[in-house]
């Protein structure tokens, strides 16, 4: 007898049974198209062995180095782009917003298992009744009459336990988990961005500072020259054999080179403030350890850049722009799942009793459960509005890593040509430069042995400081234009130092 009724129960649960197996195999499924990988923008680029404009003399195709600031050999700006790396506001930015992508993650992740709570009552109520009487018989003239009380009074207790499980069997929500782990992906690869945004901001306006201290250096050697020739050519005057013309000409380049240390020492300024406020500090307060005049920085001889499919694959910009991709698509999903019904499973169990002294006993347990079917067949027309917004997203999103990767591609060919052709110029400057050494050099001689005067012996001299700064300068732009090419390169960061 027991065994049939064993059995009968069981046959009871069979519908229930055939129904979670249903939802176990529609588990496996989403909803939504899947992601098939990044499009195809420049399939002849990522082929390609070779950047288009980069020179076999220069540069090579092997794998380039991310920090690339230690090839300068400079500790000091090393350590600077460590320090920003660690405290850019910019950067401890982007690190909180991927601390709050992530806790959209394991929010989603959440929603996908069982939730509820306990609770507990006590309640006590007080209702007053007032002045009550009622007439119990007798006649009008002699009635009997009884008291109510003035007030009733009552408590209740209870406490329980309630879950809830919102099941995902056509996968809406596993899309929406889907959505938010790229979102996640896409803000750690902005966070890798501002670092090579940053990296390369530090070195260049560190660069900047070394060569306008320098051109600052040299400018003030070409001031005490010119003013040399400029009180030369006054005693000249005054013996007769210079004339007023000539006082005037040494005159006009003498306070033109003075005013020109103004715009060099402005300069000078804003490049120790910016590098201050890159790594985190206030202005000037760097100035100490920056003022001391250091050699122009130059680029290695030959410079690693690797190749255009790896660059491709590299740069933060263009995964920030996959994963929204990912993340769009996601949501094309997660909004379909909208046409399908949501089942859900409810359920509390708990005590419920007038009594406190005899609260948990049998007689006052109590329990509710079930499934729930919620299923918005009427908002067919609104889903398809979403549906068709979502899918708009993920075109735009596909049309935005396009440019980006289009761009990136012209940002590397074009700081490639530029950095090469800028290499040619400095090495013209330095031989023009090399053949002003030679001519001071014979100048000097020469006026030793009595054949040039100490006027044109000092310009020559000027002449040759002239090429100096702008030999400082070229080079300053060459290296500059080193840094452009590394942030093109979308180098300065790796994985494993992210945080």
């Amino acid at each position: 007898m027991s065994g049939n009724m064993t059995m009968d129960r069981l046959y009871r649960y069979v519908p229930m049974i055939a129904v979670f197996a249903s939802l176990i195999g529609l588990a496996a499924c989403s909803v939504g198209p899947d992601y098939k990988g990044p499009p195809h923008i420049a399939p002849k680029a990522e082929k390609a062995k070779a950047f288009h404009r980069a020179l076999s003399s220069q540069v090579s195709n092997q794998t380039p180095v991310s920090f690339w600031w230690t090839q300068l050999n400079d500790p000091l700006l090393t350590e600077l782009i460590q320090t920003a790396l660690q405290n850019n506001p910019d950067v401890k930015s982007g690190a909180a917003r991927l601390r709050t992508a992530r806790a959209v993650i394991n929010e989603h992740f959440a929603s996908m298992f069982p939730g509820g709570g306990a609770g507990a009552m006590w309640m006590r109520t007080q209702i007053p009744l007032g002045d009550v009487t009622s007439v119990l018989g007798g006649s009008s003239e002699a009635p009997q009459s009884v008291a109510l009380p003035t007030k009733v009074v009552s408590e209740s207790y209870a406490a329980g336990f309630d879950a809830s499980w919102e099941i995902d069997p056509f996968g809406g929500n596993r899309r929406g988990l889907e959505s938010a782990k790229a979102q996640s992906e896409a803000q750690l690869a902005q966070i890798a961005d501002t670092e090579v945004q940053v990296a390369a901001e530090v070195a260049r306006n560190y660069i900047s500072l070394r060569g306008v201290q320098n051109r600052l250096a040299l400018t003030q050697t070409s001031v005490d020259i010119e003013q040399r020739m400029l009180r030369l050519t006054q005693q000249r005057r005054k013996e007769g054999t210079a004339s007023d013309e000539d006082v005037e000409r040494f005159q006009v380049q003498f306070l033109q080179t003075q005013a020109s240390l103004s715009p060099l020492r402005t300069e000078e300024a804003h490049d120790l403030d910016a590098i201050a406020v890159l790594v985190g500090m206030e202005p000037g307060e760097l100035d100490p350890r920056l003022s001391v005049v250091k050699p122009v920085l130059m680029p290695p001889a030959q410079v690693q850049v690797g190749d255009p499919a790896s660059m491709i694959r590299r740069r933060p910009d263009i995964r920030v722009a996959e994963r929204n991709i990912v993340a769009m698509n996601a949501e094309i999903g997660q909004v379909i799942g909208q046409y399908f019904p949501k089942i859900s499973l409810f359920g509390t169990v708990g005590f419920t009793s007038a009594n406190g002294r005899r609260f948990i006993s049998g007689d006052n347990f109590s329990y509710m459960g079930g499934p729930t079917l919620e299923w918005s067949i009427l908002n067919s027309a609104r889903i398809n509005a979403r549906v068709g917004q979502a899918k708009g997203e993920r075109d735009a999103a596909i049309a935005h890593y396009q440019n980006v990767v289009l761009a990136a591609l012209q940002d590397a060919e074009t700081s490639l040509a530029r950095f090469s052709h800028q290499r040619d110029y400095v090495m013209k400057i330095q031989g023009a430069k090399a053949s002003a050494d030679r001519s001071w050099l014979l100048a000097q001689q020469r006026h030793a042995a009595g054949t040039l005067s100490v006027i044109d012996a000092l310009d020559v001299e000027r002449q040759r400081n002239l090429l100096e700064q702008e030999e400082a300068q070229a080079i300053t732009d060459m290296t500059v234009d080193y840094v452009a090419l590394q942030k093109s390169l979308g180098l300065g960061w790796e994985l494993s130092a992210t945080p």
